[in-house]
């Protein structure tokens, strides 16, 4: 069975308590307003383009508020789809968007009667709700995705800015043969197929750094396009990588070490005190994401 990886960006618009669903024409299920990520496209950017289709009115974005992933076995073709999905705060700047419009229907909600709704399952756990089997016609009908192109990478990632109780920070050094080779990064790394990004995060943070961590919130996302990325692969490829950053506590620290399973991009690890960084060459989500620690 073919894997394929894709990214969706979805809103939160709040009202006097209550919050947006829209419906695709044919679909009984309700869901947040958003859609796929483009290729090159920021998240940010994708879930303001697909809510100004869907309602007809423009939105600015807010923070992040939660990243989950699903996987559709059935999605035709013999193919797997894994969708990671971020789900931003959002706010309306033309006024409410109208109840029905277009092909897509919009609906307003208040957070007691949404368990009453049909709602798509990854709407659901973007809300921290339970998410509930729905019969088969509730949904839209089922396409296969469409073929990638074959010299365009997705990398859908989850980095950490490591802490532990002293305030050393960890960082992992980028490996010979990788793009940003030798600069210190994040630990963290690609999702697997099937992994939700905090479990890939700290599995990552055992490979590449030897530590045991703890999420504790959600900072935010990171978009990064290369369109001549060269790396192992030995040609230049059109690489589109979506990394969400966490703020992670190791509680109790020991020395940095890279496990055969970090799979030779990093070349080595290390704890390091914030002024030590500014003597680093960093990669820039690196150097971004310590200074939100140093603000």
């Amino acid at each position: 069975m073919e894997s394929v990886r894709r990214v969706g960006s979805y809103g939160l618009l709040g009202d006097l308590g209550r919050f947006l669903v829209v419906r695709d024409s044919g679909a009984r299920a309700w869901s947040l307003p958003g859609g796929l990520v483009a290729h090159a496209e920021h998240p940010e950017r994708a879930v303001v383009r697909a809510f100004t289709e869907q309602t007809g009115s423009s939105a600015s974005v807010g923070r992040l508020r939660a990243v989950v992933a699903d996987v559709n076995a059935d999605a035709g073709g013999g193919t797997s789809v894994h969708t990671d999905r971020l789900l931003f705060d959002l706010a309306a700047r033309d006024g409410v968007p109208e109840v029905t419009g277009g092909g897509v229907q919009t609906r307003w909600v208040d957070p007691g009667a949404v368990a009453e709704l049909p709602l798509m399952p990854f709407s659901a756990e973007l809300l921290g709700l339970p998410a509930v089997s729905l019969p088969v016609d509730a949904y839209p009908s089922a396409e296969p995705p469409a073929p990638t192109h074959p010299d365009r990478r997705l990398r859908f990632g989850a980095y950490g800015l490591v802490t532990d109780p002293a305030g050393r920070i960890l960082l992992t050094q980028i490996a010979d043969g990788y793009p940003g080779a030798g600069k210190w990064h994040l630990p963290g790394g690609g999702t697997d197929h099937g992994e939700q990004p905090t479990t890939g995060l700290l599995r990552e943070l055992v490979e590449e750094g030897g530590q045991v961590g703890r999420v504790l919130e959600l900072l935010g996302v990171d978009n990064l396009h290369n369109p001549a990325a060269l790396g192992p692969e030995g040609r230049p490829l059109d690489w589109h990588g979506v990394r969400v950053v966490y703020r992670v506590l190791v509680d109790a620290p020991t020395d940095a070490v890279v496990t055969e399973s970090a799979g030779g991009s990093t070349a080595r690890a290390g704890w390091f005190t914030v002024a030590q960084t500014a003597e680093l060459p960093l990669t820039g989500i690196a150097a971004s994401a310590i200074g939100q620690l140093a603000a």
